[in-house]
């Protein structure tokens, strides 16, 4: 095998691929990352069998040029190794080679790397999907709806299920859903289906869906998600990224959602968020950061914040309208900077059912975007 790539594309690539592989694995050869060549260009994939990334350089498009000199062949580099050596060529363009006994060697101007290889034979072979359930969306349309959901993924292994990401698609909506049951994030949009056609709902894990939206560049470009029984594909044009799903059923989260209220505050996010971050300054001794809000007269909101050792912080927000019943509650600061973050909104309306039942966040004229969040009990 042997050819000569420009390195940024080759370090672009290798540290996409490099999100799948883990020094922890138990099969040997997938701590390594496997380099295969042919005249199309060159594909790099990592896995650790529950993640497994593909990213693929073409030899040319659009007219440049990235790959030349291709003498198609595969091998197995050191993971461990080979992103640090690309990183620190010296020159744009990396001739790598490899001969009979797996010798591997990486030339850059003056400098020149000999790797001992794998045999890309031990290599699993990724399963390739395909199957009809799969839909496209935009890219940037898939980011957002991780992001606005994978940050409420629990992190306890005691229910595995809630460390994933409910995936649904029916009546011409795909939603995401992500709880770990003391608080709730979700979000929907309309996505046009050819008639008749629905997807399992399956759960995906948080952290495979983390690592996929650090890899994906803004764009309008589409992505393509496939799914089958076990395992999900989002596949773009050079880039394939292979997931397996979490097992069993998750929970029904709609009962969850109150369907009336008794106060609702209609109040600029960034202000609710700034006076919820300093009120939790004083809060961080205790584990949850609590802070406290009381709705006062002339739709003005009293944020606190109180630490015994430490000391407090009081402050008066202004909301645009207060309406209903009076209220005094405590929650997680942290919850509720996370819910506030997440929606893209300038307003925001929260909807409270009672000082210990859970409210509700959500845009004042989008009800796609659903933050829910229980309350902590201090009285």
């Amino acid at each position: 095998m042997k050819f000569v790539i420009q390195r940024d594309q080759l370090i672009n690539s290798v540290q996409n691929v490099m999100k799948a592989i883990s020094s922890r694995t138990t099969i040997p050869i997938l701590t390594g990352m496997k380099i295969e060549a042919s005249d199309e260009g060159i594909k790099l994939t990592g896995s650790d069998s529950d993640i497994s990334i593909e990213s693929f350089i073409p030899s040319e498009e659009d007219g440049i040029v990235y790959v030349e000199n291709i003498e198609p062949g595969n091998i197995v580099l050191q993971a461990k190794y080979f992103p640090d050596i690309v990183r620190k060529l010296p020159q744009n363009t990396v001739e790598i080679e490899s001969d009979h006994s797996r010798n591997v060697t990486i030339r850059s101007g003056n400098a020149e790397f000999h790797l001992n290889g794998q045999d890309p034979e031990e290599y699993p072979q990724l399963p390739q999907l395909h199957t009809e359930e799969s839909f496209e969306l935009p890219i940037d349309l898939l980011k957002n709806l991780i992001r606005q959901t994978v940050f409420a993924v629990s992190t306890s292994e005691t229910r595995p299920i809630l460390t994933g990401v409910h995936v649904k698609l029916d009546d011409g909506h795909l939603e995401f859903i992500a709880t770990d049951s003391h608080r709730l994030a979700s979000r929907k949009i309309p996505l046009e289906q050819p008639e008749g056609k629905s997807l399992p709902a399956v759960v995906i894990p948080g952290k495979s869906l983390t690592e996929l939206n650090k890899i994906l560049d803004d764009s309008e470009d589409t992505i393509e998600v496939s799914v089958t029984d076990n395992q999900v594909l989002f596949r773009t044009k050079h880039l394939y990224f292979l997931s397996r799903l979490l097992d069993g059923n998750y929970p029904e989260t709609s009962r969850l959602i109150p369907d009336q209220s008794k106060t609702i505050v209609k109040i600029d996010t960034k202000e609710l968020l700034q006076s919820v971050d300093r009120a939790s300054l004083l809060a961080k001794e205790n584990r949850n950061n609590v802070v406290r809000l009381v709705t006062k007269e002339d739709n003005h909101l009293e944020i606190t914040g109180n630490s015994p050792e430490v000391g407090n912080v009081v402050e008066e927000v202004m909301a645009n309208d207060v309406d209903g019943e009076d209220l005094k509650i405590s929650f997680s600061a942290k919850y509720m900077m996370d819910a506030l973050k997440a929606v893209d909104y300038d307003q925001v309306k929260v909807e409270f059912t009672g000082a210990m039942r859970p409210f509700l966040i959500r845009p004042v004229d989008d009800n796609q975007i659903l933050q829910l969040i229980l309350p902590v009990r201090t009285y």
